[in-house]
Order: C-alpha cells, then sequence, then structure tokens
C-alpha cells in the first residue's frame, strides 16, 4: 500500500510508515493540478495546513482510503467530499495544544515588554530605553475567550505568572472553573474588565468579527488584544483604527483573515506585532503530530482501527453500513439543538426508540455529542475525544431505551438541559437513510436537516411570515423551504425557514425586532 506525504512533517513519521512495510512518497509543494493527478495511486495522503484537499481532488482520488492531518486543523479538507467517498479523516488533536498556549504566552509578553520593537531599534545602532516602557502582568486581568485546552493552559501559566483570569465560556461547568480557579463572566462583562484579551474560540458564523468597532468600544482603554486561535474572529479594520487612535494600546496576532496579509495597514504600525500563524510550529509539536498520525495511519491501513476521525466512528467496516445513516442523523440532530439553544450545557439525554434498539448505540450516542460540541468549542471535536470532552466540563450525558417509537419504526429524541431551561429535537430516518426532524420543543414540523436554516420563536398572528419573507427578500436572502408548528391557535409557535446563504448578523437583528418574533437563531448543517 502506498502512503502520499504531500506536506513536510518529522522524520520520525516517515520512519514509522517504512517500519510497518507501507511504501512512503514524499513529494512536496505539489500545484493543485498535479496532485490532481498523482493522488488515484494512493491509499492515504499525509498532509498539514499548506495542502489543499478539494472535493475536485477526491474526485480522482480512485484508491484513497484515508486522509491523515498532522495537527489539528482540517479547515483545507473537503469532508463532506471524503464522507461521500468512504474516505476517513483524520487528525490529531492535543498533539500542538502546549505549544500553541505558549505561543499565546509568548506574544502576551512580547506585547507587554515591546520586545520586537526594542529588537529592531538596536539592530539600528539605537539605545531608547524611554521609548519602549512596557507593563507588568502581575495584578493584571486576563480574558480568556474560550477556555478549551489551549485556552486552560494559557490560563494556568498566566495564573502562575499572578495574573488574574476571567474567562468568558458558555458551555464552562461551574465545577470546572472552580477547579481551575477562574471567574467565568458575560462576554461584555470580560471586554469591561480585562486588561489582556486572548481569543481560543472556533471561527464559525457567529464568532466572525466577534472583536470589531462595538467590542472594542466596551473594553478598557488601553487594553492589549491577542489571537493565536483563528484568522477573522477579529475585526481587523476596526483593530487597526483602535490602535491608531490608541483606544487599544497594543496588538499581537499570529493568525489572519487573510494568510498571508498582504498590504494589511496592522503592518505598519508601531504597537501592534505578528508572527506568521506560528502557533503550532515548534519541533516537539511537529514530531509529536507526525508519529501520532502516522501511527493512526499505520492501524487503519494494517488493522481496520479507526482513531481520531472527524466524520467517522470507531466502528468495523462491517457494521458501518447498518450505524451510518443513524450516526449521520444523530450529529444532525445534536448539532441543530446545540445551535438552537443558548447557555451552558448541565446534561444530555437521549432516547432510542424502536428497532434501533437492536443496535451498538455508542457510535450513535457519541455522534450526538460531537454534534452538540463541535459548534460550540474552539478545540477539535470528533468521535474519539467528544465523550471525554463532555464529561471534562461536567455534562452528564444519559441513554434511555424503549421498544415504542409510536407511528415510526425507529425514533431519537435529543434534549438538553441546563438548569431549569431545556430544548429538544426529535429526528427519524425518511425511508431508509435521509434524515428527519419531526418535532422541535414539542412543535411537530419536517425538516430536512440540512444546509442555512432560521428557527424562530414567535406568536401565532398573521403577518409573522410575511414580515419575514419582505425583509429576506429586501436583502436577497431567497427562501427554499418553510415550516411550521403550534400547539393552539394564537399561542407560541415555531417557523423553521430553510434560506439559500447564511443571514448577516445585521438581518437577524432586524428579524428579531420584527412583530410578534421571540427569538431567532440561524443553523448551520451541511448540505
Amino acid at each position: 500500500m502506498k502512503v502520499l506525504v504531500s506536506d513536510n512533517i518529522s522524520d520520525k513519521g516517515i520512519s514509522i510508515l517504512e517500519k510497518a512495510g507501507l511504501e512512503v512518497d514524499v513529494k512536496t509543494g505539489l500545484a493543485p493540478e498535479r496532485l490532481k493527478k498523482e493522488i488515484g495511486k494512493y491509499d492515504a495522503l499525509i498532509i498539514r495546513s499548506a495542502t489543499k484537499v478539494t472535493a475536485d481532488i477526491i474526485r480522482s482520488a480512485r484508491k484513497l482510503r484515508v486522509i491523515g492531518r498532522a495537527g489539528s486543523g482540517l479547515d483545507n479538507v473537503d469532508k463532506i467530499a471524503a464522507t461521500k467517498r468512504g474516505i476517513v479523516v483524520m487528525n490529531t488533536p492535543g498533539g500542538n495544544t502546549i505549544t500553541t498556549a505558549e505561543h499565546t504566552v509568548a506574544l502576551l509578553l512580547s506585547m507587554a515588554r515591546q520586545i520586537p520593537q526594542a529588537t529592531a531599534s538596536m539592530k539600528q545602532g539605537k539605545w531608547e530605553k524611554k521609548k519602549f516602557m512596557g507593563v507588568e502582568l502581575y495584578h493584571k486581568t486576563l480574558g480568556i475567550i474560550g477556555l478549551g485546552n489551549i485556552g486552560t493552559h494559557v490560563a494556568r501559566m498566566a495564573q502562575g505568572m499572578g495574573m488574574n483570569v476571567i474567562t468568558y465560556d458558555p458551555y464552562l461547568s461551574e465545577e470546572k472553573a472552580k477547579t481551575l480557579g477562574v471567574t467565568v463572566v458575560e462576554l461584555n462583562g470580560l471586554f469591561k474588565n480585562a486588561d489582556f484579551i486572548t481569543n481560543h474560540i472556533p471561527l464559525t458564523n457567529e464568532t466572525k468579527n466577534l472583536i470589531n468597532a462595538r467590542s472594542i468600544a466596551k473594553m478598557k482603554k488601553g487594553v492589549r488584544i491577542i489571537n493565536a486561535a483563528r484568522g477573522g474572529v477579529i475585526d481587523e479594520e476596526a483593530l487597526y483604527k483602535a490602535l491608531k487612535s490608541g483606544r487599544v494600546a497594543a496588538a499581537a496576532l499570529d493568525v489572519f483573515e487573510k494568510e498571508p496579509p498582504e498590504g494589511s495597514p496592522l503592518l505598519e504600525l508601531d504597537n501592534f506585532i505578528c508572527t506568521p500563524h506560528l502557533g503550532a510550529s515548534t519541533a516537539d509539536a511537529q514530531e509529536n503530530v507526525a508519529v501520532a498520525v502516522a501511527n493512526q495511519i499505520v492501524e487503519y491501513l494494517l488493522h481496520g482501527t479507526i482513531r481520531n476521525a472527524v466524520n467517522f466512528p470507531s466502528v468495523s467496516a462491517d457494521v458501518f453500513p447498518v450505524l451510518q445513516p443513524y450516526i449521520n442523523l444523530a450529529e444532525r440532530l445534536g448539532s441543530f439543538i446545540s445551535q438552537n439553544f443558548d447557555g451552558g450545557i448541565d446534561e444530555i439525554i437521549i432516547e432510542y426508540k424502536g428497532t434501533i434498539t437492536e443496535l451498538n448505540l455508542e457510535p450513535v450516542t457519541i455522534a450526538v455529542l460531537k454534534g452538540i460540541l463541535t459548534p460550540i468549542l474552539e478545540e477539535t471535536v470528533n468521535f474519539i475525544n467528544a465523550p471525554l470532552i463532555a464529561k471534562e466540563r461536567g455534562i452528564e450525558v444519559k441513554e434511555i431505551t424503549t421498544d415504542d417509537a409510536g407511528d415510526y419504526q425507529s425514533m431519537m429524541v435529543v434534549k438538553i438541559k441546563s438548569g431549569k431551561k431545556e430544548s429538544s429535537v426529535s429526528g427519524i430516518l425518511h425511508g431508509k437513510r435521509e434524515p428527519r426532524i419531526i418535532s422541535v420543543n414539542g412543535f411537530t414540523v419536517e425538516i430536512i436537516p440540512e444546509g442555512e436554516m432560521l428557527v424562530l420563536s414567535n406568536i401565532d398572528k398573521p403577518g409573522v411570515i410575511g414580515d419575514l419573507g419582505t425583509l429576506l427578500g429586501k436583502n436577497n436572502i431567497n427562501i427554499s423551504k418553510m415550516h411550521f408548528g403550534r400547539a393552539i391557535q394564537g399561542g407560541k409557535a415555531i417557523s423553521v425557514v430553510s434560506v439559500d446563504i447564511a443571514v448577516p448578523k445585521t438581518i437577524l437583528f432586524k428579524i428579531r425586532k420584527l412583530p410578534n418574533v421571540l427569538s431567532v437563531k440561524q443553523i448551520h448543517l451541511p448540505v
């Protein structure tokens, strides 16, 4: 069997592959057309962040069984196309956690003491002690947005330097926060009280430009901002203006919305420091992820064992075709309810009804957890680590089985609880494979859970849908499907509207202001 390594990885990883008897070709820097021609010969592909594995390339991968990412981020892989072709996509979560956290703290210290600027000055033959006056970290407040694995390590190191740590993470349990010795606050509270702010959340439609002109206006004058997570979470134009005016004293970025950030005005500012996406770039981390991905490739190709897959659970090849439709349904139900729910999660309850109870439900439950956790966490969530992440966050997971599925052969009900708040979603398979949502929070609907959707809670009065349609139409947003559910005439109702494109935040704000609309949530699901 043949393995193509298309990005640079540690020689230790190559050695593991070769010792297992696999034929390894290292061909880095391939242009897309060249990769498209080459890929058809290989059983496995190992990449880092440089190689773009598009749907077009995957269509040419006639033999490909597995794609392994030496690292965690998989923005450069078309996972849907790979899944449709039955290609396992693996990564190595955790291999660069320490390295990225350390880089964050390195940026924090460099920014506080103006080390890059002072170095550049001295190399020009200058000795400017007064110009590069810094600030202490001791007893200052560090605000961490997102307390996943990386954020947790940053918190511990900051505490070791005597910093007070506050965090915004609505999915962090109180018990976990107490254990870490951090104070959980609302996002506006973090903006108001933090001397330094660092971001460790994923880039989603909800988090894009989370730090913008409005949020910067809520921050302390002289705040310092760091981002070593994902480009796009910070509105770089707003950051530039705030740095230029002195509203933000300094900023340090390792990631940018466009990489490399050619022509960015940020690069002209003396109070801005940056690195070229070096968060995971240490010899230690690169060796760790290379060894991990090589071992995973060997185990899969030679023994059929799946570890750290982002698109498949760990099940044998003969059982998977039976489970796959339920796994797909489960992940979509989890993602839907997660995006339709506000607040932390104390408990997840999964009810299995009918003939589905005869199957091995563990992978299906894991798929629900993956669906729930993925939209809300910076760290990579896969079928391996989802249960552990839920446990670490103090989330109780319960399974309930019953033979009675009512009018259906099988049914799944997923519930989320947080204190007295509760949300639910029920789903079935239409035919043998097509997922359907048949109930949301007790309202009967029939929804194909895919693409872009708006979920409105509203009063059942004439004009609600008309107002919504008019507003969307004026903004060139096309409605493809609409579904309604109500308990009693004139009471509370639910409206689920499928649209062709994601709805901007400004339009969502206007929807919330429409008469008789109680709330609106935007849901993003794979097509």
